[in-house]
């Protein structure tokens, strides 16, 4: 029995979201077709009119889960806005608990870089948004040479502080975690917009009609918040 275009993209879509939580809760190997058909209110028989393998559904699942999350980043007009709101949607205890709804990224790069045909749309995701970050970093105040290496680092301190919170015992030593990695990246954000006003304000008439620039507040000047 065939079945209307929209009808059957539908039920593509929906294996695509039910895998992306269950994959991102449990784990790639932690899953079964069964389990992800079963979840998306569908028998197991279909599954092949949708995708060749398991890994074919991983691959495409890993690719419409990341591409959506590079463009709410990137959709965000204000960036200094966009990137705060950012920071406090990832290094909180909500994302922390709830592995299903969260960063790919964080829940499964163990697993990702074990799995060759995972691997590939993975790198292009921390290609993009690294591209992403590095957009509104430059836009937020940080110099252009600088907003990549920021983005870097951003990146990496909070795929790290979400890895280190879920994995430890310890409820408060995890909320350490996820708040000085907080901290430190808003500090950055504070820093980077006032090396740009510093940069923008304009310069003092001095006697003698010399013109001397105002004390530059680089990024490396300004102590952590």
């Amino acid at each position: 029995m065939r079945y209307p275009a929209e009808q059957t993209a539908a039920r593509h879509q929906r294996i695509l979201q039910e895998a992306s939580r269950l994959f991102r809760e449990r784990g790639l190997g932690g899953v079964s077709l069964p389990e992800v058909m079963k979840a998306a209110q569908l028998t197991h028989g279909p599954f092949y009119n949708h995708f060749a393998s398991k890994e074919a559904l991983v691959a495409e699942c890993l690719k419409d889960t990341m591409d959506a999350q590079v463009e709410r980043v990137r959709s965000a007009k204000r960036a200094k806005t966009a990137l705060r709101e950012f920071l406090n949607e990832y290094l909180c205890r909500e994302h922390r608990d709830s592995a299903g709804d969260g960063c790919v990224a964080a829940a499964l790069a163990g697993e990702i870089a074990r799995n060759p045909g995972a691997r590939v749309p993975f790198t292009r995701y921390i290609k993009d948004m690294l591209s992403v970050l590095s957009e509104k970093l430059a836009s937020a105040g940080a110099r252009q040479g600088e907003a990549r290496a920021e983005a870097l680092r951003m990146l990496v301190e909070m795929l790290g502080a979400i890895i280190l919170a879920r994995a430890v015992d310890d409820k408060a030593l995890s909320d350490q975690i996820l708040a000085r990695t907080h901290a430190d990246l808003r500090g950055a954000l504070r820093r980077a917009s006032r090396a740009r006003n510093s940069r923008q304000r304009p310069r003092r008439r001095t006697g003698g009609g010399r013109r001397r620039p105002l004390a530059a507040s680089g990024v490396d000047q300004i102590s952590p918040a």
